[in-house]
């Protein structure tokens, strides 16, 4: 053999191995592979639409009481109003001096 040739010989039958083994995974391969992955993608999918309905429940939930909340201060308001008029037309009566009764 040449001098050039045994230098080559074995770069050329790792490359020759390489090419031979290496080759391009089947379709079939690459659905197993990839089945297990998209299962689980579909289930964090359904959980995800779920507990977003969830929390938009909730949102609207929370929006309707702060509702009733602002309506009940409103409310809350007028009747401080209210007892504080009744308050100061007792005090008026009571800072009257009584008169006598015949």
């Amino acid at each position: 053999m040449s001098q050039f040739a045994s230098k080559f010989m074995p770069a050329m039958v790792i490359l020759a191995g390489a090419v031979g083994l290496g080759g391009c995974a089947t379709k079939s391969y690459v659905r197993e592979q990839v089945a297990p992955v998209s299962q689980r993608v579909d289930t964090l999918e359904a959980k995800l639409q779920e507990t977003d309905g969830t929390a938009k429940s909730a949102l609207a939930e929370a929006q309707a009481a702060s509702g009733q909340l602002q309506a009940s201060g409103q409310r809350l308001d007028q009747l401080n109003g209210r007892v504080d008029g009744v308050e100061q037309r007792l005090q008026a009566q009571e800072a009257r001096p009584k008169r006598p009764r015949h």
